[in-house]
């Protein structure tokens, strides 16, 4: 099956969830794309290239070191990094999308064949003639994309999170995540060769009751934090061990979850970024805590102790 705007396979169309193997190979497919960045970010520091924030690697052209590789060992690998990352994540046109040349109002200039669903600060949302979701992430000034967040200690607890500007490389990060957590399956088709947009492309899922109380409706994989550890500025703050690496993912609020055609409740978004090691380290009793949940995810604030005696 072929995606209708870039011609690309993709396994998504309308409300149907993909088989295990597809899904399996879309996970790879988000591991790739972040192992080639990886490379690519490792090479670029080598020759002395900046990578934060990211976005002039994100929109490297195949050929813009091409005189310099043939010359040099370092410049060649950076050459061979950038092409294996372009692989994973082609330049695209929004005009493939049916939208005129040097569109300025996404919702306002959508071609026939895109239906505008929403637009909120990270996106703005499509779905296409076959009911799947085109989601349109917009770059802000400065290089900045999506969302993530900063992590500060606190006086009485041990970590504050709050929610600041992101990269592409949160972008990526957040679209694996979703699909670990058994979220809605989500494809990167590319990002933009002029505006930096970065496309994806989604399963189809009936929306929540705005406002729904989504506490208790979290994906099971995801632990809770004890208050004294962390206080984040976003809904439903939670831990989750990412290749065994504990990662914050919170804003599971109704609008970030859907109900899919198996009748289940998946996200569709939220925000999440890694745990800081260097604060996790200067705080014993959260770095005590974070190594027993990680094989007993009802672990307590401290060994044999109910929490609700502390």
């Amino acid at each position: 099956m072929q995606d209708p705007f870039t011609g690309q396979p993709t396994c998504i169309q309308g409300g149907r969830l993909p088989a295990d193997a597809e899904r399996s190979a879309l996970l790879h497919d988000h591991r790739r794309r972040l192992e080639a960045l990886d490379r690519f970010v490792t090479a670029a520091a080598r020759v002395g290239i900046g990578t934060d924030p990211d976005d002039d690697l994100v929109h490297w052209e195949p050929d813009e070191v091409g005189l310099l590789a043939a010359a040099d060992p370092d410049w060649h690998e950076l050459d061979a990094a950038a092409r294996d990352f372009r692989a994973t994540l082609p330049l695209l046109a929004l005009e493939s999308f049916g939208f005129p040349p040097d569109v300025e109002d996404l919702l306002g200039e959508a071609g026939a064949h895109l239906r505008p669903i929403s637009s909120g600060v990270e996106a703005t949302a499509f779905e296409a003639a076959d009911h799947s979701i085109y989601k349109f992430f917009m770059p802000r000034e400065e290089g900045r994309i999506g969302g993530s967040f900063t992590f500060t200690r606190g006086e009485e607890i041990a970590l504050l999170a709050a929610a600041s500007d992101g990269s592409y490389r949160a972008m990526l990060e957040k679209f694996d995540l979703i699909l670990r957590l058994g979220g809605m399956p989500t494809e990167v088709l590319g990002v933009t060769r002029r505006e930096g947009i970065l496309i994806t492309k989604q399963t189809l899922g009936t929306s929540l009751t705005d406002g729904a109380d989504t506490s208790a409706l979290q994906p099971d994989a995801l632990i809770p934090i004890p208050a004294r550890f962390l206080r984040a500025h976003r809904d439903h703050p939670r831990l989750f061990f990412r290749d065994d690496e504990p990662w914050l993912v919170a804003d599971l609020h109704a609008r970030n979850l859907v109900r899919a055609a198996d009748g289940n409740l998946r996200a569709i978004d939220l925000l999440a970024a890694p745990f800081p090691a260097d604060l996790v380290a200067a705080e014993p009793l959260l770095a005590d805590w974070l190594r027993r949940v990680r094989t007993d995810p009802t672990a307590g604030v401290l060994p044999g102790v109910d929490d609700d005696e502390l």
